[in-house]
């Protein structure tokens, strides 16, 4: 993530996937790094505002997500380098979980509501 001035940081969202922080811009310009292949938020303004949350808490950084335990404990490891938040508040579409679990994945909430006894 790249230097954010301070009048574009209300723009701010966490994707609800995997929480890396983007301004929304770069979502709708880029999509996510992480969960492209199942979310396609890329040039899809109503999906980034339906996957991605302006209501998160704390930021880590990362710069080598595979050797850091904060990234194995957050379970960001295997994502791209980037700014990711320590809780997203939101809920995914239904059918965007559904897309997940097509690909093969498994959506574990990024909001704290289940554990890691759960996951």
């Amino acid at each position: 993530m790249s230097f954010v001035p301070g009048s574009q940081q209300r723009h701010l969202r966490a994707c609800m996937v995997c929480s890396i922080v983007q301004v929304q811009q770069r979502f709708i310009r880029e999509g996510c790094p992480n969960c492209e292949t199942f979310l396609g938020l890329q040039n899809h303004p109503e999906d980034v505002q339906q996957c991605t949350s302006q209501v998160f808490e704390g930021l880590i950084t990362l710069a080598d997500p595979s050797q850091s335990w904060v990234a194995r404990w957050q379970r960001l490891d295997g994502y791209v380098p980037g700014v990711y938040a320590v809780k997203v508040v939101g809920q995914l579409p239904e059918e965007t979980v559904q897309n997940i679990e097509d690909a093969g994945g498994r959506y574990i909430p990024r909001d704290g509501t289940v554990h890691d006894d759960d996951a």
